[in-house]
């Protein structure tokens, strides 16, 4: 009979299990089953942690988030615009470490308050600058709400960096299209250089909040 320890079951070792295999098969293909396996428990044990499968992906998110702030202190020196522009290139690179990571992000609550801090001090920052609160709080959403956006369309082409859907070739697309010159040009820049064209929109939207606020 063994007598090696098993690390005890609680719900940050299953959800950090769930992420690991979650590269594997993708957010459709992971099912408890699976989890329960690559853990050597039975599926049933995973019920006393999360009580559905919704419930498994609030607590990834959160591991997600954990992970991605991990380390990380705001820098004091930051700008509200730098501040922005920093907080969503960081969830960008996390979000695409995952396949499917902008769909388990989406549409979850965290589980813990480990998001409170970095989002008074966010917030703290906007309010400091001019901003309302309900201004700030909209344009950290906005912002936050772009990002998530444009990383569920990128995964929707690179499920994974380098990992291109077939169907999603820009001068094939531009061959099938060439009776609409403009949209089948406009495919390069739609489908391809997703860290140019996430910086550029990202850009449009702290200047469109620099403007709609009337503030710099």
């Amino acid at each position: 009979m063994s007598t090696e320890r098993r690390a005890p079951l609680d719900r940050r070792r299953v959800a950090s299990t769930a992420l690991k295999l979650l590269n594997e098969a993708g957010l459709d293909g992971l099912t408890l089953r699976a989890i329960a396996k690559e853990l050597d428990v039975k599926a049933p044990a995973l019920y006393w942690h999360f009580k559905d499968k919704q419930a498994l992906l609030d607590e990834m998110a959160t591991e997600m988030f954990r992970r991605m702030t991990d380390g990380i202190e705001p820098d004091p020196d930051d700008s509200w615009q730098e501040r922005l522009l920093r907080a969503n290139r960081v969830l960008r690179r996390t979000l695409l470490a995952y396949r499917d990571g902008a769909k388990v992000f989406s549409g979850t609550r965290f589980t813990g308050l480990e998001h409170a801090e970095q989002q008074e001090a966010n917030l703290r920052l906007l309010t400091s600058a001019g901003l309302t609160l309900t201004q700030a709080a909209r344009a950290l959403q906005t912002t936050f709400l772009y990002t998530l956006g444009f990383v569920a369309e990128e995964q929707g082409v690179e499920p994974m960096p380098g990992e291109r859907r077939e169907g999603f070739d820009v001068e094939a697309r531009a061959r099938l299209m060439a009776g609409h010159p403009l949209a089948a040009e406009a495919g390069a820049a739609l489908f391809g250089d997703y860290d140019e064209h996430f910086e550029e929109g990202l850009a449009l939207i702290v200047a469109g909040i620099e403007s709609r606020y009337g503030t710099n």
